[in-house]
């Protein structure tokens, strides 16, 4: 339908997403002028909702932004007091001793955090400055002025059918205008993805390469509880059939977060990454610290892992990508929401001094600069070698030159390597099913490691099974017709929900299936089917994960 009549809002400043960079944004602005009119349109049912707790925060993006944070209440109250680091083998590990690591991975002074909670806390602080946050309020287009500017942004569209066509209950949603839009919806945004393609945002730059983090929270026994305790593993299980590796991080109330990430650039269609994390928590390392525990939540999410080769252009007429959106995670580090914040105020400060010169609408090249030669730009420069490093000669080489790399960085700003480039895309990486044996991985046992149809209930999604399948295919036939013969159609084990399926019945041929209801949003088909055939987009607002509020 192209005759939809909308109504329209005004404001200053438009930002989608109330993470960590959006809501960073929304304050500085509001700091900077209070008469500003600020909005944050968030696609989860409340804010943090669409955030799996469990990171170890830098704040030095806070300290910039509130500092006084701790005087406020904030939740972060957990200082990293140890620091682990481990290399399995499938039935022992080595310890990593702590003094050869470069300064730049020591967690000093970090705090192990729920991110849920802190953006929850974050968005009071933005209310209490007069920012409006919408939650439940999902963005499902763009809207482009006279000069093909970005000038806002439609929300809130509700009752489509199945078929796409307008229900009963249609509510055709509002047009949300700024003079500005910034974009912090996150890895794989859809909107980001719009943008990055219509103004060619890639151009000149390396390309954004991925990795999927799958994340439960348990409850262990107090006893084997050490608060503050955070360890890094590589190793088993993945070898040298992917990079990655995990992490376990002991929060307060006898929680520890157990996560893992796999590099989406592995070549083995037939390499599960959410199999391989179940298989991570039976070796005896993990296994003796979770027996007699249970698992609480369940989420996955992709993560941007490009680092400072793959950072795109980043703004646009009327329109900036910020945090994740922008792919500002420090990977080695595993860190990201300190570049987040930091990017969300210096978005902030270019916007507001734009407004203030009575400009809209136009390039906001200020806050390119300042990402690029402040703060994030410098965190990001130490590290550039590393995936690279990694993705070329492998897990033993990227810890001995990625090393040095980072030591000669952090110690004299400048790389003995120069600026290594990444390869192809990560989809282009999958490799064909002929040139590789099946995994056979064991059952779950029900008790450490869990089928995906059991963890994802407790991510409690849900989506409104009524509404149009917000996972799009390009050609409906293609993964029968192609990414099965030649992948094994690697959909239905790189999906960390089960959202994918190839059933045969009744002597009929195979056919894909589809089950978008599991989704958690973790945008892993949009990056990894290798025919690039899969496209996330934003579902009707509220629907997706609801993280509990640990």
């Amino acid at each position: 339908m192209t005759d939809i009549q909308r109504e329209a809002m005004a404001y200053d400043v438009v930002i989608v997403g109330a993470g960590p960079a959006g809501l960073s944004a929304a304050i500085r602005l509001k700091q900077l002028d209070p008469d500003l009119s600020v909005v944050v349109l968030e696609k989860g049912s409340e804010v943090g909702a669409h955030i799996l707790s469990g990171a170890v925060l830098d704040p030095c993006g806070l300290d910039a932004l509130i500092p006084d944070w701790r005087e406020r209440g904030a939740p972060i109250t957990v200082p990293v007091r140890e620091d682990n680091f481990h290399f399995l083998t499938e039935a022992g590990s080595v310890r990593i001793p702590n003094w050869p690591m470069p300064r730049l991975m020591s967690n000093h002074g970090a705090y192990i955090v729920s991110m849920g909670n802190v953006c929850r806390w974050m968005a009071e602080q933005a209310e209490e400055l007069g920012v409006e946050i919408f939650p439940g309020m999902a963005c499902s287009s763009l809207v482009y002025g006279d000069q093909g500017e970005v000038k806002g942004v439609v929300a809130g569209e509700f009752g489509r059918l199945s078929d796409g066509t307008p229900g009963p209950a249609y509510e055709p949603g509002m047009e949300l205008h700024g003079k500005y839009v910034l974009l912090a919806e996150g890895v794989r945004g859809s909107l980001t993805k719009e943008v990055i393609s219509r103004f060619d945002l890639g151009r000149g730059h390396c390309p954004q390469k991925f990795g999927i983090g799958m994340k439960e929270i348990w409850e262990i026994d107090p006893a084997k509880h050490r608060e503050g305790t955070v360890t890094h593993t590589m190793g088993w299980p993945l070898g040298s059939s992917a990079g990655g590796g995990s992490f376990i991080y002991h929060i307060d109330n006898n929680q520890v977060y157990v996560g893992f990430v796999v590099h989406l650039n592995y070549a083995n269609p037939y390499l599960s990454p959410y199999m391989e994390f179940q298989r991570f928590k039976h070796h005896p390392m993990v296994a003796e610290l979770l027996a007699g525990g249970k698992r609480v939540a369940y989420g996955a999410r992709a993560i941007s892992e490009g680092g400072w080769q793959s950072i795109p252009t980043l703004v646009a007429p009327g329109v900036a990508l910020l945090g994740c959106a922008a792919g500002l995670v420090n990977v080695p580090r595993i860190k990201g929401n300190h570049n987040a914040m930091l990017s969300g105020k210096a978005a902030a400060e270019a916007a507001h001094a734009a407004i203030a010169a009575v400009r809209s609408g136009d390039t906001l090249t200020a806050y390119e600069t300042e990402v690029r030669n402040g703060a994030i730009g410098k965190d990001l420069k130490k590290v550039r070698n590393v995936k690279p490093l990694w993705s070329r000669y492998g897990l033993t080489a990227s810890l001995m030159l990625g090393g040095l790399d980072m030591w000669t960085n952090d110690l004299f700003g400048a790389s003995l390597l120069g600026t290594l480039k990444h390869g192809k895309s990560d989809a282009a990486s999958t490799g064909e099913a002929r040139d590789f044996a099946r995994i056979a991985y064991p059952k779950p046992d029900g008790i450490l490691s869990f089928d995906r149809l059991t963890n994802v209930a407790f991510s409690f999604t849900n989506h409104e099974e009524s509404q149009p399948p917000h996972l799009k295919l390009a050609d409906p036939a293609l993964p029968v017709a192609v990414n099965l013969p030649r992948f094994a159609e690697p959909a239905q084990r790189y999906c960390p929900a089960g959202v994918y399926e190839v059933v045969e019945a009744d002597g009929a041929g195979p056919r894909f299936v589809v089950n978008f209801q599991n989704c958690v949003h973790c945008k892993t088909c949009d990056i990894k089917d290798p025919l690039q055939n899969i496209t996330w987009t934003t579902p009707q607002g509220g629907d997706g994960p609801n993280y509990p509020n640990m």
